[in-house]
């Protein structure tokens, strides 16, 4: 779960640090599949708490089968495999959660058939629907975005930081900013009273050992 993270602490409390997720796309890899597992592994080490494979283009059974080697490349380290929207495969393939798309099944549905501990999460675009998926129950945590202007979704106008507080004030509910996120946007973050963040480019760009290198910039170590 991700209670041991608060959305907005109390003035005087120990900093908390951010919960940081990897939203993969294996395209933008050279190896593929391999190079990916490979910077999931090297992400699990380096501290990320959340890894959500979204690899929409593959069949149920070659799907399954990467989440089954993402779940292997980070045992023994506190990083969770999210598989994206596809239930059926987390539970088939054991991964950790599921990160359901903003139309897809109830949160609560989903909850019902999950073992003890499994992660559920959420997008949305908008307080309303932030709102509307709580009253659902179930969820562990939110994505909201796109917070920042983000090359991965051209000529779409950035919600911005207003628009993520008042998404983090609306709900109880952890919230993962997402859409943009750099070294140089990721600082703006504070203050929205956001959980953390989640990202593709920035986890996706790069050879390994510069990635390697990014994440000891982020984490405090390799």
């Amino acid at each position: 779960m991700l209670d041991s993270v608060s959305p907005r602490r109390s003035e005087g409390a120990p900093p908390v640090q951010p919960v940081v997720c990897m939203i993969t796309d294996r395209r933008r890899l050279a190896g593929g599949e391999d190079a990916l597992v490979q910077r999931v592994a090297t992400a699990a080490k380096a501290g990320v708490h959340l890894v959500q494979v979204r690899e929409r283009d593959l069949e149920a059974r070659d799907l399954s089968r990467l989440v089954a080697r993402c779940v292997a490349a980070v045992h023994g380290t506190r990083t969770r495999i999210l598989v994206n929207d596809r239930l059926d495969i987390a539970l088939t393939a054991r991964a950790h959660g599921v990160h359901l798309r903003g139309d897809s099944m109830p949160a609560s549905r989903a909850r019902s058939l999950a073992p003890i501990g499994f992660l559920i999460g959420r997008s949305v675009h908008t307080v309303a629907e932030a709102v509307t998926a709580h009253a659902e129950g179930g969820l562990d945590y939110l994505l909201f975005g796109t917070v920042f202007t983000t090359a991965s979704k051209p000529g779409q106008a950035p919600a911005g930081l207003k628009s993520l507080t008042d998404v983090v004030d609306a709900t109880p509910v952890p919230v993962l900013a997402i859409g943009g996120m750099s070294s140089d946007t990721a600082p703006q973050l504070a203050g929205t009273g956001c959980a953390g963040f989640a990202a593709i480019g920035w986890f996706a760009d790069g050879d390994e050992a510069a990635f390697a290198a990014r994440m000891s910039g982020v984490f405090g170590r390799g």
